[in-house]
């Protein structure tokens, strides 16, 4: 697998990111945490086969996690909140993932 398709990790799909998806042509993705803006269009316009806008991202803080006395923290990650351009056809995830 090369970096521009492991940049990818997968679609989030939630309620929020289904209303931004309906309602302003964005589809967020969770990226890996070292990926620039550049790499992100680049990796979706690739395997997607669409022109995108733009992209925005956003970083996360793991969230701590306890079982009994034990404590530890989930990986922080990153994600991006990609805008299609107008005319594209939206992307389904069952298409390419």
């Amino acid at each position: 697998m090369s970096r521009k398709e492991s940049i990818l990790i997968l679609p989030v799909i939630t309620e929020k990111s289904t209303f931004v998806r309906d309602a302003h042509r964005t589809v967020a993705f969770r990226v890996l945490r070292d990926a620039n803006k550049i790499e992100i269009k680049d990796a979706v316009e690739s395997i997607f086969k669409v022109k995108v806008e733009s992209v925005r991202t956003a970083r996360f803080h793991g969230k701590k996690r306890r079982q009994g006395r034990y404590s530890g923290r989930r990986p922080d990650w990153k994600k991006a909140y990609v805008t299609l351009k107008e005319g594209e056809k939206m992307i389904e995830f069952s298409e390419a993932v």
